[in-house]
């Protein structure tokens, strides 16, 4: 991203608003006093990329920021297309569902701080300071005798699975397959989020060995959508991890048939939502036991229609390719059609090692569907946006190994980077965190945690029920019934 950087912003700016509209520009080279900057609305230093030089001119700033702009928004307008119209419900269905959208943004501005700009600013300097501090404590220090442990717990698991598969003893070594694959993944995790050796790649390759050679998904596709859903978590328009829909619905924006900025793809609401939506929190636990077979398919159809990498970068993709093709040759010829011996056992093989990893599927949902999906707008800082929309699950340290040390997202995703080793420790300067700013921060043993997430699911259906009678009533007398 070097090539592109054009400058620093130093103290607080209005998203959406020009840096260089009423900006103070300065040498940061030359003293600048506490009151100065406070009475400057925005304050940039200009620096080439190799940061060996720095300009004050403000004349050759605007003009390089407006040139920089330009470039950018005539490439925007050269090269992607504008969504697609989403269809418009009818007035009475529309104010049905803006209203209940809007009984969901309510709530949140009652129960979390107030969204004016001195209240959020603090609670970004907050988290800046806190930010500081995870450093200088080492919390971004891998811990490698961790790794060391969950290796021979990996190599243990594999060692029994192929233990089992040679003695036929097939459902066995079916299920210790799926409980290796959900083990595996958690180091996967960690590299892609380059957690685990700091350098881009050595844990590229890392993550290509584990996701793509050992369990068939792609890493690359994992990092695009993981990267969304960390920036702006649970959106219905912009998150691809509670896109769901006709399947689930985790919100009433989606009653309004949305359009995905990151599929580029219109989710049409249709009979099809009608029906699985009112049932879905029946279908969670079963689709979630299946929910690997659709990530092959993603994995899949982003190694060959997804965007082209760069030449820089190249090299992973192919790397990918290669290895998922490694995986399907082992797991899918050598295992499957090669050494079981009929159809039936193939089948059964098949689905149970799928099914065990269903928990890893259940976590992943857990900490996010249960929680607010309302877009406060704008002025909501980015810490009390993470902790407003993800949960924490409880549990005793010495289940760790079973939720990976993951079950901690709310704190994950203040820092994501933190090795996952660390964030139970880290948990503790949340909650201070929390205490400090007001920000409500939810966490739930496992099983409220599910109930949580299943009640949602049934709200929201009960919401489409309205929704639906709301427009039987219209066709049958002509009036909203919105009284």
């Amino acid at each position: 991203m070097q090539k592109y950087r054009i400058g620093k912003l130093i103290n607080p700016w209005t998203n959406r608003t020009p840096p260089i509209r009423g900006g103070v520009f300065t040498n940061p080279e030359e003293s600048t006093s506490d009151s100065e900057l406070s009475d400057a609305s925005t304050l940039v230093a200009y620096s080439t990329s190799n940061d060996d030089a720095v300009y004050d001119s403000g004349a050759k700033l605007r003009h390089a920021i407006i040139q920089e702009v330009e470039d950018v928004s005539d490439c925007l307008a050269s090269s992607k297309p504008l969504p697609p119209a989403v269809p418009q419900r009818d007035a009475a269905t529309q104010a049905l569902i803006e209203k209940t959208i809007r009984g969901e943004v309510d709530d949140n501005i009652r129960d979390y701080p107030s969204l004016d700009t001195q209240t959020q600013r603090a609670i970004e300097n907050r988290y800046r300071a806190l930010h500081d501090r995870v450093k200088n404590e080492g919390y971004y220090e891998c811990r490698y005798q961790e790794y060391a442990k969950e290796l021979s717990r990996y190599l243990s698991i594999f060692a029994l699975f192929m233990t089992a598969l040679v003695h036929g003893w097939y459902w066995t070594s079916a299920a210790l397959l799926g409980l290796f694959w959900h083990q595996i993944m958690f180091t996967a995790h960690d590299a892609g989020h380059r957690g685990i050796t700091q350098n881009f790649v050595k844990d590229t390759l890392i993550g290509v060995f584990i996701a793509d050679f050992c369990c068939g998904l792609s890493i690359g596709w994992w990092k695009s959508s993981h990267n969304v859903h960390h920036l702006i978590t649970n959106s219905a328009e912009h998150d691809p991890d509670i896109q769901n829909v006709p399947l689930f619905a985790t919100c009433p924006s989606f009653f309004k048939s949305i359009h995905s900025s990151y599929y580029n793809f219109t989710y049409v609401w249709d009979k099809a939502a009608d029906i699985a939506v009112r049932y879905q929190k029946y279908t969670y636990y079963p689709v979630m036991g299946v929910a690997r077979f659709n990530l092959y398919l993603l994995s899949i159809h982003h190694l060959i229609l997804g965007p082209k990498p760069s030449r820089s970068v190249l090299w992973i993709r192919r790397a990918e390719i290669a290895s998922i093709a490694c995986y399907w040759f082992l797991f899918g010829y050598c295992l499957v059609w090669r050494t079981l011996p009929d159809w039936p056992t193939r089948i059964a093989f098949v689905l149970i090692s799928h099914i065990v990893t269903m928990p890893l599927h259940v976590q992943i949902t857990l900490s996010h569907w249960g929680m607010p999906t309302a877009d406060l707008g704008e002025g909501e800082s980015f810490p009390q946006r993470q902790l407003r929309t993800t949960m924490d699950v409880d549990c005793p340290a010495w289940l760790d190994f079973i939720h990976g040390g993951l079950q901690f997202q709310a704190v994950h995703h203040l820092f994501p980077r933190v090795p996952r080793h660390n964030l139970r420790r880290l948990q503790c300067l949340v909650r201070e965190f929390c205490e400090d700013t007001g920000i409500k921060y939810t966490i739930l043993p496992f099983v409220p945690g599910n109930e949580k997430v299943i009640g949602r699911l049934a709200e929201v259906s009960a919401q489409m029920e309205l929704m639906l009678q709301c427009q039987k009533y219209m066709a049958e007398t002509g009036e909203s019934g919105l009284h």
